[in-house]
């Protein structure tokens, strides 16, 4: 595209090997290289994300990011980039920020939730994913011309085939959740919530520490035969194809990536109200938001969408038009675009 062929970023990743920011990490600098800009991933090792990239077309450089004893990534990170020449490198969360060298390119730290600003003490700019995160992060006294906010963008998940797994009832409503199990995501509150929903079969795809306490919960509740667990997939937009309603019932989600998700697939959306879902359903038609760990509001919101399929479909298309207009790839990337061709150092 004009203007962006010779525009050098650097994107520097030292996360886990699975996650909301890694994976959009993954979209965002494929889709940059794809839109014709010069694009260097630099990552913690991974054989599963390296060869992504590389399928994608990109290059990446594995580094150890390592502990606070890691002496050796930091100056391999300045070594790459002064070879590379960026005009900004983006540095994406805490241990990233940390390690990142500043030099002779911009330096902008992404946040995609309430971090610790120490970490970014190098950066000339930082990136929040919500307008929550940039609210915060000026009131945390940085200026507001220095933070910036550029949300993520959801793959097209709409026309993808319904996976429908073989341990779900042909003839029973699918509740999806989908994220890490861990207690901010508050999978106990939907599992006490099937209460609410008597018929309904609820799948959890994630993995995680709380899988035990998951499991012990759901056979004390007598809705362990209506739960269906699978580990990690593959194919979220298969499973939210073939849902009936999407939920993000978490304690603590600073974006809310699954509320995209389903948008993107052309679901009804139901989630609790913490700060990401909130920002991006209060005041709109886009999904339904019940009070933080409230199980019976959970519970009822989605039997009500259930059982109303009008309701429902007024859910989807209102949230498929919402992705189009802001989460959509093109929306999302024009942004990035004119954040990586424009800013300057501080």
């Amino acid at each position: 595209m004009e203007g962006t062929e010779s525009v050098r970023v650097a994107h520097v990743m030292a996360g886990a090997a699975a996650g909301g920011a890694e994976l959009f990490f993954e979209r965002l600098t494929t889709a940059l290289e794809a839109d014709g800009m010069d694009v260097l991933a630099m990552i913690r090792r991974d054989a599963g994300r390296a060869a992504r990239l590389r399928a994608a077309g990109l290059s990446p450089v594995e580094l150890g990011f390592g502990g606070r004893l890691d002496l050796l990534t930091t100056p391999r990170l300045r070594s790459r980039l002064r070879r590379f020449q960026p005009r900004v490198t983006v540095a994406w969360m805490n241990r990233a920020g940390r390690m990142t060298p500043a030099g002779e390119w911009v330096l902008a730290g992404r946040l995609g939730g309430f971090y610790d600003l120490a970490n970014y003490r190098r950066c000339d700019h930082l990136i929040g994913n919500t307008r929550g995160i940039v609210d915060w992060i000026r009131a945390e006294g940085w200026p507001a011309a220095r933070v910036h906010y550029l949300p993520n963008f959801a793959a097209e998940l709409r026309g993808a085939a319904p996976h429908r797994p073989a341990t779900v009832p042909p003839d029973a409503s699918l509740v999806l959740a989908l994220g890490r199990l861990h207690r901010n995501k508050a999978f106990d509150v939907l599992i006490r919530a099937m209460r609410h929903m008597p018929r309904a079969h609820v799948l959890i795809a994630g993995e995680g520490p709380e899988r035990s306490a998951l499991e012990a919960l759901a056979r004390s509740e007598g809705v362990d035969g209506r739960l269906h667990m699978p580990g990690w997939t593959q194919d979220a937009g298969g499973l939210l194809a073939a849902c009936d309603v999407l939920v993000c019932p978490s304690r603590h989600e600073p974006l809310g990536n699954v509320v995209i998700e389903g948008f993107s697939a052309g679901r009804p959306v139901v989630a609790a109200s913490s700060q990401g879902p909130t920002e991006i359903l209060s005041g709109t038609q886009d999904g339904l938001l019940v009070p933080l760990e409230d199980d019976r509001a959970l519970g009822l919101a989605v039997q009500s969408v259930l059982e109303d399929p009008a309701l429902a479909a007024r859910l989807a298309a209102a949230g498929r038009r919402r992705y189009e207009v802001e989460f959509a790839a093109a929306p999302v990337l024009a942004r990035w675009r004119a954040f990586l061709e424009t800013v300057e150092k501080a």
